[in-house]
């Protein structure tokens, strides 16, 4: 039954909330302090919602009547009525002065010139979902560092620290543009350094470099348990140790076998630079075999499900894990497949390979423009066709070790 005025007057509060139904949505609520609320449940793009519709007797029945009625309409013209509220109130509260999403756009524009059209995009849309709306709420020059931080512990709350971390960047690049420009005497992001929570970094499993030798005589018998291509994509790995989604993705127009190369497009590489692997003679080689089994395809590795598709990205950990390495199995160390740049790094450092060659090899993106600009084109590429062959040639040397029919047990004695 429809409530009335004298009926709402007469009720009682409780010890806990209670609730009265009136039609099409509308409800009170009842605090225990007799606080009385209008609310309206309803649904929109599948979410249940609720509107809050102001507070009993200010806000009287007929008048929370027309409020439902007109949020009703709302709805059915695709606007969500709690959005709604929401602009009005950050348009009220603005009363004329600028929006930070105003200032941030002027910040784009400004600023995507010097991007590429993928990075420009990505900055916007992060801006956009994280930062705009809760910073309207305010005038632009009316913003606090308190405001700032709020909106980061928000998106902290959704585990992103990630974003977190380059939306107060981003933030911070708006406000400075801000003073740049007049607009502001102060950044109010500017003292914020250091408040955005750190994961704790968790370095990918390697093996130590002691077990290379035992793990590629593994390897070479995997065959017997699962696909002769697993194997010898991961036999592929361990030369040229690029990181995995980058090996499960390759395709045969990358490589020259005649320069003995392998030219790596930006858009596959993780830092969206170019990367050239020198190949060694053992790494032709298996490159070869590969060749006799997939070569009809566009993919060095295609999926078994659809040859149109790359390996998926679980098969090489999956095969690690088949041959013991998964840190369950007694005499064997858990390795990932991403964990043998480690092993290549730390291996090439102790013999003294050139350190810039070695992180060149490893695409490690070096940050400063200058010495970014002389490491793109030099590339150290002679040196690093030497590093990559002397590297292969190690490992062979470590599974002869392994092999060699002498091998025996220290001596106890």
């Amino acid at each position: 039954m429809p409530l009335t005025t004298m009926q709402i007057k007469s009720f009682l509060p409780q010890s806990t909330d209670q609730w009265y139904s009136d039609e099409r949505g509308l409800r009170l609520l009842i605090k225990p302090n007799g606080s009385c609320y209008w609310r309206m449940k309803y649904r929109f793009h599948g979410k249940q919602k609720t509107l809050a519709l102001g507070v009993f007797p200010e806000v009287s029945l007929k008048d929370a009547r027309i409020a439902r009625d007109k949020a009703r309409l709302q709805i059915a013209e695709g606007v969500d009525p709690n959005e709604d509220k929401q602009r009005i109130k950050r348009e009220e509260a603005l009363d004329g002065g600028e929006a930070f999403s105003n200032i941030a756009k002027q910040w784009w524009e400004h600023q995507k010139g010097t991007w590429d059209e993928s990075h420009a995009v990505r900055v916007w849309r992060r801006l956009e979902k994280n930062a705009n709306s809760e910073l309207d709420r305010r005038p632009f020059d009316k913003i606090r560092p308190q405001d700032i931080l709020q909106t980061i512990r928000d998106i902290e709350q959704r585990d992103a620290l990630d974003v977190a971390a380059r939306t107060l960047q981003d933030i911070r690049r708006v406000f400075r543009y801000a003073v740049q420009m007049g607009k502001l005497s102060y950044n109010p992001a500017s003292d914020l350094t250091g408040v955005v929570k750190t994961r704790r970094v968790t370095h990918r499993a390697s093996l130590p470099n002691s077990e290379l030798g035992q793990f590629i005589c593994d390897l070479r018998q995997y065959k017997t348990r699962g696909r002769l291509l697993t194997q010898l994509a991961l036999e592929l790995l361990t030369l040229t140790f690029v990181r995995p989604g980058e090996l499960e993705g390759a395709r045969w127009d990358e490589f020259d076998f005649a320069d003995k190369l392998w030219r790596i497009p930006a858009e596959r590489m993780k830092m969206n630079t170019a990367h050239l692997v020198p190949l060694s003679d053992q790494a032709i080689s298996i490159l070869r075999e590969i060749e006799a089994i997939t070569h009809q395809y566009s993919l060095v590795f295609p999926s078994e499900k659809d040859r149109n598709q790359s390996m998926s990205n679980g098969t090489l950990r999956l095969a690690m894990f088949r041959m013991g390495y998964d840190g369950k199995t007694k005499g064997k160390t858990r390795a990932t497949p991403h964990g043998f740049r480690a092993n290549a790094s730390s291996i090439m450092n102790e013999k003294g390979f050139n350190a810039d060659a070695i992180e060149r090899q490893l695409s490690h993106v070096e940050r400063n423009k200058v010495r970014a600009a002389y490491m793109h084109h030099a590339q150290f590429l002679d040196e690093r066709r030497k590093m990559m062959q002397w590297w292969a040639d190690h490992l062979d040397t470590e599974v002869e070790q392994v092999m060699r029919p002498d091998r025996a047990e220290p001596s106890t004695h």
